[in-house]
């Protein structure tokens, strides 16, 4: 609003000017749901590093598929990834009760952090604290062997008390603070039985007392083989009201993850399978995501065998999805680096990040530096056999002189050719959910404005100045701007009947680059010209 003039004078006053900067979303940050040994169950954890991996979910596990998986991604250039961890067969966490009062009776119990059998190895101990009524409580991860012990995690909580409502109120500060514990009060509220302490304040290894009862679950034989593929179905789908299994992604806004990987689901007989990858495509379709489908593991060995199996799963072709074959090989240090074979799906994940970070989402992920890091291919296959897979919309994973282990192949799920789809490439429709997840994310401002034309000009302009900065980085096809994109939103495209609805409509259209999948070189003879 304009101030009130009162003396002669310059008066400045700022002019908004409808600049609302629209910034590009992440494009490559991946989701993986599976079985691993710890960590929080059905939550999404965000992590930067295999390391962190490690930390928070027990690292390689043999019977976690997307364990492998997650190591390949951060190999082959992924940077960011959400885990979620997923209970199948019914887990249960190590526990100990801890007595106190007169007559002795359980007083605090002490559980581990999340269920799996990695909690049998915590150990803790109280010892007396610093002021009467108070204790310290100490906790390690301890790992066994020869007589020997050593300590892999230790956490201490000092002069805690049992009194409720207590700022140092043991339940409230342990479970606050701990990443190995968590304490439930069940007694009468006295101190448990506590121990001397040594001369350094410390507990001595007498003083602990093991935790014990962590289950893995009932999915797994004494192999390590799943054998409850409905449970690890169930699992995986999880629930959309409880936000469990994947549907636990729904918990990480304002974030957002662009890549799903489902290792697991590949190991399950074909109709459990089906089920997950078809909800997973669904799921993806909804948040603008896309999915890198594994194949089977023993069954699809062949360039035949894959065709059948394509023609078997033909429900599964989306335009938010990728298949790649064959599976790859790659070193485990769980046994003697011996080969194992695993889904392509985090290995290509990290190639997509790998080639987003240098080249743009409009890159496909595909060609002589689309290299595959740590990775053998389980069959090496020629160019009559790529041949039949690739009109099918079945990516190649290819071995050439010189490039190694690539990924020679660049369509999605609908890029068969009879199908004739403008989502044929994986390139195309990535670029296409990055523009709109960007758009959709930068234009929250617009709810509730004013629906006319001068909302309109600022939905253009704002809109209009994204696009050309993608059309600067070279992202479209076109050697000017009218070329390559366009911004409409006035009049023609919101009418009268619109505003009255409370609806703006906004046309944003580009010309995608595609990739140059088939490169052909004419050679022709010519005769010699004779000197004149």
């Amino acid at each position: 609003m304009p101030g009130t003039y009162t003396y002669p004078g310059i008066y400045v006053e700022e002019v908004p000017s409808g600049v609302r900067t629209i910034i590009g979303v992440s494009t490559a940050e991946t989701a993986f749901i599976d079985f691993f040994s710890r960590g929080p169950v059905d939550q999404a954890v965000r992590i930067t590093s295999f390391g962190d991996f490690e930390r928070q979910f027990g690292g390689l596990d043999t019977r976690s598929e997307a364990s492998y998986g997650i190591q390949q991604y951060f190999l082959n250039g992924g940077q960011v990834a959400w885990v979620v961890r997923v209970p199948v067969g019914d887990p249960e966490p190590a526990d100990l009760a801890l007595e106190g009062g007169s007559p002795l009776q359980a007083t605090l119990a002490v559980a581990a952090s999340s269920p799996g059998t990695w909690g049998d190895r915590l150990e803790v101990a109280v010892i007396e604290g610093g002021s009467a009524g108070q204790f310290d409580l100490f906790v390690r991860e301890v790992l066994r062997s020869d007589g020997r012990v050593q300590v892999l995690a230790a956490e201490t909580h000092r002069n805690l008390t049992m009194r409720r409502g207590d700022r140092s109120y043991a339940v409230d500060v342990v479970n606050g603070a701990s990443a190995l514990v968590q304490l439930t009060d069940v007694g009468i509220g006295d101190l448990p039985v506590a121990a001397p302490a040594n001369a350094s304040g410390g507990a001595d290894d007498e003083d602990f007392q093991a935790l014990s009862g962590g289950t893995d679950g009932s999915a797994f034989d004494d192999a390590g083989a799943l054998s409850d593929g409905s449970g690890m179905r169930e699992a995986l789908l999880g629930d959309e009201a409880a936000k469990t299994g994947m549907f636990a992604l729904d918990r990480i806004e304002p974030f957002i993850f662009n890549l799903l990987c489902l290792p697991a689901a590949a190991s399950l007989d074909g109709t459990n399978a089906a089920a997950v990858f078809s909800a997973a495509e669904t799921y993806c379709a909804g948040r603008r995501a896309f999915l890198i489908v594994d194949i089977p593991p023993t069954s699809v060995t062949t360039a035949p065998a894959m065709i059948t199996w394509m023609g078997d799963n033909d429900g599964l072709r989306h335009q938010n999805a990728a298949v790649y074959f064959p599976r790859l090989t790659i070193p485990d240090t769980l046994n003697d680096g011996r080969l194992r074979n695993v889904g392509a799906s985090g290995t290509l994940a990290g190639v997509y990040a790998r080639t987003d970070a240098n080249r743009g989402v409009w890159k496909a992920p595909a060609g002589t530096d689309a290299a595959l890091r740590n990775a053998r291919l389980a069959i090496t296959l020629s160019d009559p056999e790529n041949g039949s897979l690739n009109p099918l919309g079945i990516n190649v994973l290819r071995n050439f002189p010189i490039f190694g282990n690539v990924s020679w192949g660049a369509r999605t799920l609908q890029g068969a050719d009879q199908q004739a789809s403008e989502w044929k490439y994986i390139p195309v429709r990535r670029t296409a959910l990055f523009i709109e997840e960007s758009l959709f994310q930068g234009l929250k401002w617009v709810v509730f404005e004013p629906n006319d034309e001068p909302l309109w000009a600022q939905i253009r302009l704002n809109v209009g100045a994204f696009m050309h900065s993608l059309f600067r980085q070279a992202a479209f096809q076109g050697k000017t701007p009218s070329e390559a994109y366009f911004v409409k939103c006035d009049k023609e495209t919101t009418t009268q009947a619109d505003i009255d609805r409370g609806v703006v409509n906004i046309l944003v259209g580009f010309a995608p680059l595609k990739p140059a999948e088939f490169v052909v070189i004419k050679i022709q003879q010519i005769a010699g010209q004779l000197e004149t």
